[in-house]
């Protein structure tokens, strides 16, 4: 009726179901399924590049709401992070970063001490055009050359206080990822917690086998 094959009419079912567009259930049939919204952020992250640079190359531009910009004292963990006596000051960043006017991410920046930063309202119009700290620094000449990243799982609640910045109406699972930047020398030069959203972002790792190791692409 169709003027297919069967397998090719099978294969585009299997490709429709894998992707949600359709569910099916044996006995009952194949329904119309609920199709997800696209992570914010579908990469790898093996190579360290800011997320505004990700998204310009996916066609995405990056904004930030509530932007507050200030001066703080350590506590012992922050410092003993950065490499820095408790009680040492330090400028903090934290911004709800979005795209398309829905949250992405809930982003606290602390950098160190000692590591230069452009003038407050410079740093402020950076921030709210979409960029990361992370761009701010390479464009002070900061050498920056790696991080350490740490993925985990967290549970918010509507009740939490980061729930309504990211949209969060019920008990949600979310990733946070806490990155640790460094130097070409190793030292620290500030460190990143960021929430992400519901499906704003989709981590994907690669894995070879040691002599079979791809030539990876950007």
């Amino acid at each position: 009726m169709l003027g297919i094959s069967r397998g090719t009419l099978r294969t585009a079912l299997r490709r429709l179901e894998e992707t949600g567009e359709i569910v099916r259930r044996q006995g009952s049939g194949t329904f119309v399924g609920e199709v997800g919204r696209p992570a914010g952020f579908r990469e790898g992250l093996e190579q360290l590049e800011s997320y505004s640079s990700l998204a310009r190359g996916r066609g995405v531009k990056l904004g930030a709401q509530d932007l507050e910009i200030e001066t703080v004292a350590l506590d012992r963990v922050l410092a003993e992070r950065l490499g820095v006596e408790p009680g040492a000051t330090a400028t903090r960043i934290e911004r709800v970063v979005v795209a398309d006017g829905r949250p992405l991410a809930l982003m606290l920046d602390t950098v160190h001490p000692d590591v230069p930063l452009p003038s407050e309202a410079r740093l402020r119009r950076a921030i709210k055009r979409g960029e990361m700290v992370l761009d701010v620094l390479l464009a002070e000449d900061v050498p920056i050359a790696y991080s350490m990243t740490s993925i985990a799982a967290r549970l918010i609640v509507p009740d939490d206080a980061e729930a309504a910045s990211l949209g969060v109406r019920q008990a949600t699972a979310v990733l946070q990822l806490d990155e640790l930047f460094h130097t070409t020398s190793g030292d620290v030069t500030h460190h990143s917690s960021d929430l992400f959203a519901p499906e704003g972002l989709e981590p994907r790792v690669v894995r070879w086998l040691e002599a079979r190791r791809p030539q990876l692409q950007g």
